[in-house]
């Protein structure tokens, strides 16, 4: 018995599998809407592209926050002045 050591032998370099759990882009469009905010929270949904799938769950809750935001700040802007209350509509005349 011989106590050397065997050399190594050479290795093929193992080419990348393909690990279905591995982070991967979603490639999925996002059309500007116009407001900045709006616009801003659906760019926020890219960062998904670089985490592995238990890391989206954050980002989507995070995005849900903004986008309900952004649409209850839409019932806070002033609208148009109400009707008085002296006008009557015309099927409301009784006599």
């Amino acid at each position: 018995m011989s106590d050397a050591v065997p050399e190594p032998s050479q290795e093929v370099a193992a080419e990348p599998e393909d690990d279905p759990a591995a982070p991967a882009p979603l490639n999925v469009p996002r059309t500007p809407t116009g407001d900045a905010g709006v616009d801003a929270q659906l760019e926020r949904l890219g960062d998904t592209d670089h985490l592995a799938t238990d890391g989206h769950v954050e980002v989507y809750e995070d995005v849900h926050r903004g986008l309900r935001d952004a649409l209850t700040a839409l019932d806070a802007r002033p609208g148009p002045p109400a009707p008085s209350p002296s006008y009557q509509k015309p099927y409301q005349n009784r006599s």
